[in-house]
């Protein structure tokens, strides 16, 4: 535990250190039941980020704008002159509906408390993405543009249903080695949300059992669903608390596959054969219907992705959201960057700082962000 001390006192020092330099004043409190913080630079002339953060584990703590390393990842913003809120929502998991409507009210607040900003963007990583397209799709008249980074941008049911996929063709694959859905969709039994803690040396167990089970097997599965082979383990670990966590919120299993043909494997016949199947035991609208995707902006959108990502492969995180801008005839606000970062959200500020930069021009000129590669 001592380096991990030092870690944390490392990010604390570092943290206080940048908000010496780019924050001079926090407004924080709670909306509702919603944590939120807003940072102010020197010298701030009315212009706004409303930052979406990401997926947060059930009972995970600090919660994550309270983490020393938000007043760093925000520091692009702030360096620019811009203040930045941000809620951390009024319950953790999946909550981007949540989220769309607790980052609207904090933004009511801040209108009504410092005035109404000149200019306002709105940024988010991962969930924090999906929840900055939703807010342009419903509230974008507030709004001059958006930074979706690493963003859940397609409908969310199709992003959860992955990982439910994953999961029933897994285990039939290489039983007993994580949860089946059985259990995990059970509510009869108390709910337990794993232990964000716990999840590397988890994730070295489900390694060591797939690999000695059939490498070769493990290498093709992890393929199928966009992954290298090493990351198969911690992404089971993740889908496992997300998929839990649906369970609660859902009041049971919103997904069904009695009638799904999985294809994509070595063997599609076996895998068919031997893959859970579950049928629907609750109406997946109850979580995945308000602000479902759409792909109606009226705004400037600079969607950012890497090339490779373990939780949102840029199939979920890209495509599917350009074909339904494309399919509203919405092309106009739409450019899409990309880095070569081979992990989640894996942005280097400098990255960051690039597309937010081309973003404000997108706005202040009219001429659109060319799409591609940031360097």
């Amino acid at each position: 535990m001592a380096h991990v001390r030092k870690i944390l006192f490392a990010l604390w020092l570092l943290a206080n250190s940048t908000m010496a330099q780019s924050v001079v004043r926090i407004d924080s409190g709670a909306i509702a039941g919603a944590r939120y913080r807003i940072l102010f630079p020197p010298n701030w002339q009315k212009k706004l980020v409303m930052y979406a953060h990401g997926y947060d584990f059930v009972g995970s703590r600090p919660l994550q704008n309270q983490n020393p390393d938000f007043l760093v990842r925000m520091k692009p913003f702030l360096d620019r002159g811009f203040a930045v809120a941000a809620s951390d929502y009024q319950y953790q998991g999946f909550a981007l509906a949540q989220g769309v409507d607790d980052t609207e009210a904090l933004r009511q607040h801040v209108v009504k408390t410092y005035g109404k900003p000149d200019t306002t963007f709105i940024v988010g990583h991962s969930m924090g993405g999906g929840i900055a397209l939703a807010t342009l799709e419903n509230f974008g008249n507030d709004y001059a543009g958006g930074l979706p980074l690493c963003p859940l941008s397609s409908r969310p049911y199709l992003q959860c249903r992955k990982e439910f996929d994953m999961y029933a063709t897994f285990n039939g694959l290489f039983p007993g080695v994580v949860t089946p859905l059985t259990a995990i969709f059970d509510l009869s039994k108390p709910y337990q949300a794993q232990d964000v803690r716990k999840m590397m040396a988890r994730a070295q167990e489900i390694r060591r059992a797939i690999f000695a089970k059939d490498s070769a097997l493990a290498v093709a599965f992890a393929r199928r669903f966009d992954l290298k082979p090493d990351d198969l383990p911690f992404t089971l670990f993740f889908n496992e608390n997300v998929l839990r966590d649906l369970a609660q919120k859902a009041k049971g299993n919103p997904f069904d596959n009695t009638n799904t043909v999985y294809s994509g494997f070595p063997d599609n016949l076996l895998v068919n054969q031997k893959a859970e199947r579950l049928a629907a035991t609750a109406n997946p609208d109850r979580l995945f219907k308000k602000y479902d995707r759409t792909g109606t902006i009226s705004k400037p959108v600079l969607l950012v992705h890497t090339l490779y990502d373990q939780l949102i492969p840029p199939t979920y995180g890209v495509v599917n959201y350009e074909n339904m801008v494309h399919q509203q005839g919405k092309d106009a606000f739409f450019t899409v960057n990309y880095t070569n970062g081979q992990a989640h959200c894996a942005f280097t500020p400098t990255q960051t700082t690039t597309a937010f930069d081309a973003l404000r021009r997108w706005v202040k000129t009219g001429t659109k962000a060319s799409p591609g590669f940031i360097d």
